[in-house]
């Protein structure tokens, strides 16, 4: 279905064109609009098909949200202790550290971050992706202090984008208790508003 839409885009635009080209001073509108209702329809049918895809894979997208960032939490706090300590962390090997522990946690709650949206709308995914943005920046200069040898400077950014993230999976585990508590409520017949206490 995606491919007919955009195929639908594609060649409902072209005509349109076509059709505004021929006559610059007065549109025909009935080849005009023809050819514009097909582009419309397959920008329809483009959205349809990535919903269908999204929703299809919600699931196992949200599970992998919690646990990713559940993952990095936890290395974080290790990194957090070892790096106040240096006997337990050379602070110089903190790039390769944070290369080896957190790139495949941070790719793989990114891949599957749209989820958020889907699952809660935008506001939450506005809320928990700030919160991850600043933690991958704290952990970003983490690393490019580091390997510039403030090693000051990455302990303490380290204590901040633990932080972040933190409070990053404190807001998405709020969300999917929500979801879930809204999902027994409505089953049972006791669904309380949005917004409503419980």
């Amino acid at each position: 279905m995606q491919s007919i839409g955009l195929l639908l885009i594609v060649l409902g635009c072209l005509a349109a064109s076509l059709v505004a080209v021929l006559e610059p001073e007065a549109i025909a509108w009935g080849y005009f609009a023809p050819c514009l209702l097909a582009g419309v329809v397959g920008v329809v049918l483009v959205q349809v098909a990535l919903r269908r895809s999204a929703t299809a894979s919600l699931g196992s997208n949200a599970q992998v949200l919690e646990s990713s960032l559940g993952t990095i939490v936890s290395n974080l706090e290790a990194l957090v202790r070892d790096a106040g300590d240096p006997d337990r962390c050379d602070p110089y090997a903190l790039p390769a550290r944070i290369d080896a522990t957190f790139r495949s946690d941070i790719e793989a709650f990114v891949g599957a971050r749209q989820a958020i949206s889907y699952l809660w709308g935008m506001r939450a995914y506005g809320d928990v992706m700030s919160h991850f943005a600043a933690g991958e920046r704290y952990l970003n200069r983490v690393w490019s202090s580091a390997a510039d040898g403030y090693v000051d400077e990455a302990t303490t950014y380290v204590a901040r984008s633990r932080d972040q993230f933190v409070v990053a999976l404190d807001k998405l585990r709020a969300l999917a208790a929500a979801k879930s508590n809204n999902q027994s409520n409505s089953k049972s017949g006791t669904a309380q508003p949005a917004g409503a206490a419980p």
